[in-house]
Parts: C-alpha cells; sequence; structure tokens
C-alpha cells in the first residue's frame, strides 16, 4: 500500500478511505480484469461462444500477466467475476451439459486457457531470432546428434518463418471444445437409456 501512495503522490492513508486493504485493493483489480473478459451470450453455438469466452480471457491475461495466479483466488469477489462466473456456467448449461459435466468443462478450459498463459509468460524467447539463439546457446555443449528429435522440432518447426508459439493456443482449444461436445453426447446418451421414455 506505501508502494501504490508513493506511485499516487499520495499519503498511505488516503488509500484507506477507498479500500479498507490490500486484499480489498487486489479483489478491485482482479473485478477489473474479469470486466474485459466477454462473457458468453445466449443462443447460436455454444463452441463457438466459449471459444470467443475463452480467446478474450487469454488475451485480458496478456494485457495483465500479475492478474494470472489471482483470478480464481479470491475470497470476497465483485460484481464482473461473479457475473463471468454466471454467464459461463450458463451457457453451458443452456447447451445441454448437466451441472457436473459444466463443472468438468468449466475446470478444463479455464486450467487450459490459465495454464497456456502462464507458460507463454513464462517463455524465454518472443521471437524466431530469440528461439534461433537460445536453441544455439542450448544446445551447442552437447554432442551433435545427442538430442536429435529436439533439433527436429526447432529446425523443422520452431524456426520456420511467422512461427509463433501463441497460435498454439486456439489449436488445443479447439481440440478441447471438441472432445467436450462429445463427452456431452455421450452424457445425454447415455442418461436417455438410462431414462427410457415411456412407449420408446
Amino acid at each position: 500500500m506505501r508502494t501504490l501512495a508513493e506511485e499516487l503522490h499520495v499519503a498511505p492513508m488516503a488509500l484507506y478511505r477507498h479500500v479498507a486493504s490490500k486484499d480489498d485493493l487486489v479483489d478491485a483489480m482482479v473485478d477489473v480484469v474479469f470486466s474485459e473478459i466477454g462473457v458468453p451470450a445466449g443462443g447460436g453455438d455454444w463452441q463457438s461462444s466459449m471459444r470467443r469466452r475463452a480467446i478474450s480471457l487469454r488475451d485480458a491475461l496478456s494485457r495483465h500477466r500479475w492478474a494470472i495466479g489471482l483470478m480464481e483466488s479470491r475470497r470476497n469477489p465483485g460484481p464482473a467475476n461473479l457475473r463471468h462466473h454466471d454467464a459461463v456456467i450458463g451457457r453451458l448449461r443452456a447447451a445441454g451439459f448437466s451441472i457436473e459435466m459444466a463443472a468438468h468443462a468449466y475446470s478444463l478450459l479455464d486450467g487450459y486457457i490459465y495454464g497456456f498463459a502462464l507458460t507463454k509468460m513464462n517463455l524465454p524467447f518472443e521471437s524466431t531470432a530469440d528461439v534461433a539463439e537460445m536453441a544455439e546457446s542450448m544446445l551447442q555443449p552437447y554432442p551433435v546428434n545427442e538430442y536429435p528429435n529436439l533439433v527436429e522440432f526447432i529446425t523443422e518447426h520452431a524456426l520456420k518463418p511467422g512461427y509463433d508459439y501463441g497460435n498454439e493456443f486456439e489449436y488445443g482449444l479447439d481440440l478441447i471444445l471438441e472432445g467436450l461436445g462429445n463427452a456431452r453426447v455421450t452424457a445425454q446418451e447415455g442418461l436417455s437409456l438410462a431414462n427410457p421414455q415411456p412407449g420408446g
């Protein structure tokens, strides 16, 4: 709080007229990040809706890297946080997910999104040139052909013009959404078999 007060050129006690504590301030900051994430709207294809929400969340985390480990940790979430969670659950339920399946889907999607954002944030490279430099220094101490698969991956994929690790996000996201769609259908079919309609 003292550091923030210095940044704002105010006395530390002045901050306490607006927030009760550091936790109160962090809750409010996290809520601002949640307010920047597009909530999945009703109607249309649920997978497209969840895809847009996932990309929006990833983009928000790219802008606010400090928030990655804090988004789901708040004991006193604000209205944007609650609205976001309610909308995601509601969209999954409207798409035919049971409450249990909605929990699985939400957990899987967020685990992937937050995990990817954390990995990307900590990568020791940003450009193809950085990859080349890092690969050379990383492999230089070892005999040639010691790690042939890694060398192939770097030279035949990561060093190709236009390579961007961030592009891997949407490929993985689409696989997850396809898998969730298949799991939803399987669960619905299982429920139909367990509860046959009269005369069916």
